[in-house]
This record gives C-alpha cells, sequence and structure tokens, in this order.
C-alpha cells in the first residue's frame, strides 16, 4: 500500500506540474485573476487525497482480492490488462453519465461543475461524497467482474493523466486535436461538457475514450471557445464551506 501511495503520489505530482506550466506556456483562454478558485480546488483534492489514503484504496484492493476467480488462467496479464481497462473506461462512461442524469448524485457531481473556470485544478475538484459513491460501486463492478488489483492500478493512473489533460487550460494545434479526439478526450471535448448550457453539460462524458459518447449518442457538436461561459445553468459558484455542504441543499 506504501508503496502505492508513493507512486500514484509521484504521478500525480509530475502530470500537475507539467500541465500547470504548459497552461502558462499556451494557454487557450484567459484566466480569472485571483487565486481563490484554485485553492478551493486543491483543498477539495487534499480531502479527498487523505480518503483514498484511509478508505478508497483499501477498499478498491479488498474487492479486487475479495473477487471469485471465475476468469482462466490465461485471462491473466497481457492482452487482458487491456479488455479491463476498456471495461473500466466503458463504466466510468455510464457512472458520470448516471452523476448527470440521477438528481441525487447530481447533487454531488454539481460540485465538479459550478467552477467557472477550467484548468488543471478542475480536474482534481470533486465532492467526497461522489468519490466514495464511485468507490463503492466500482467495488462491485471489481468483484462480479473479477478484475485484478494491477488493472484497476493502471486505470486510476491513466485517469488522473487524462483528467488533467482534458481539463487543461491549453491550445493544441487544431489538426492535432481533431485526430486525436477520434481516440482519446481532448480539451476540446471536455470544455464543451462543462458549458454553462445543460444541453452541453450533458453531453460528451468519456473520460479517456471518445468513442462511447459517439457510440451512446452524447456526443455534443457545439466548438469550445476561449468566451466559453463555463460552470452550471443557473447556478453560481461558492464558498469552499458552500461546495462541503452543497449536496445537502435542496436542489
Amino acid at each position: 500500500m506504501e508503496l502505492i501511495f508513493a507512486a500514484n503520489g509521484a504521478a500525480a505530482l509530475v502530470i500537475i506540474v507539467t500541465l500547470l506550466a504548459w497552461e502558462r506556456w499556451r494557454p487557450f483562454a484567459a484566466a480569472p485573476k485571483g487565486t481563490s478558485r484554485v485553492f478551493k480546488n486543491f483543498a477539495l483534492a487534499a480531502m479527498n487525497a487523505g480518503l483514498s489514503r484511509i478508505l478508497i484504496v483499501p477498499l478498491t484492493a479488498a474487492a479486487a482480492l475479495a473477487a471469485p476467480a471465475w476468469r482462466p488462467g490465461f485471462a491473466d496479464g497481457g492482452w487482458f490488462i487491456l479488455v479491463d481497462l476498456i471495461l473500466l473506461d466503458l463504466w466510468i462512461y455510464w457512472w458520470h453519465r448516471g452523476n448527470h442524469e440521477l438528481p441525487f448524485l447530481w447533487r454531488f457531481h454539481e460540485v465538479h461543475h459550478l467552477d467557472r473556470f477550467l484548468d488543471v485544478s478542475s480536474a482534481v475538484r470533486f465532492h467526497f461524497g461522489e468519490v466514495i459513491l464511485s468507490a463503492l460501486v466500482r467495488a462491485v463492478l471489481i468483484m462480479v467482474m473479477d478484475v485484478p488489483l494491477v488493472s484497476v492500478l493502471i486505470f486510476d493512473s491513466i485517469v488522473l493523466a487524462a483528467a488533467g489533460f482534458h481539463h487543461a487550460n491549453i491550445r493544441l494545434p487544431e489538426k492535432v486535436e481533431r485526430r486525436l479526439r477520434y481516440v482519446i478526450v481532448t480539451p476540446s471535448h471536455h470544455w464543451v461538457h462543462h458549458h454553462r448550457v445543460r444541453e452541453d453539460t450533458d453531453s460528451n462524458y468519456g473520460t479517456v475514450l471518445s468513442l462511447w459518447d459517439r457510440l451512446f449518442g452524447s456526443l455534443s457538436p457545439t466548438p469550445r471557445t476561449p468566451s466559453m461561459d463555463i460552470g452550471t445553468e443557473g447556478r453560481e459558484e461558492k464558498p469552499l464551506f458552500g461546495l462541503i455542504v452543497r449536496p445537502a441543499k435542496s436542489p
């Protein structure tokens, strides 16, 4: 477990620092002045980091180890890790979509969407309630599908990198972004998901692979623009305490 925490922490640090530098070198949109929103985002991330250590990682490991070993021996490692990664990415697509379509889950997920700008810090801004619910549901999937722990750990590292990348305030060459978008979720794909128009907010649910949105009819045709209004339609950003108690408030 200590090795897992050290590896994940080091990977997170490298990814965040790299993308922060990229944002300053080649930003897509003018960032708002002040540091209050970034502080709130990383404060929520710090809560979740502590929660990960005491609950999420142990729960995930326990689910993987307790899963009934129904998969044949040849399904360990190799190409079957790739199958696991695709399965987990499909699961996170539907989990993300469910967070938008089910009012109870949206109470927690809205905290992520209330951010009025997008950058690397937005990628780690989640309510701890959503993190717990996600881990519980995923633990069931891990047990039912007998997903080995190594596949889950690899996938979590990929998700961290993908989320940092597609939330980042970075500009890519248009041709590069367009070609990447056929395969993976890019900033132009995900920023539309944070557009302060509910029709766009309820689209582009992919996390790693972009094909799920095309396959399940949730791809938005709206282009990303530097002036795109980010946030939740009809809602305003809240202070840190307001974000923490948001799920307990009326819709």
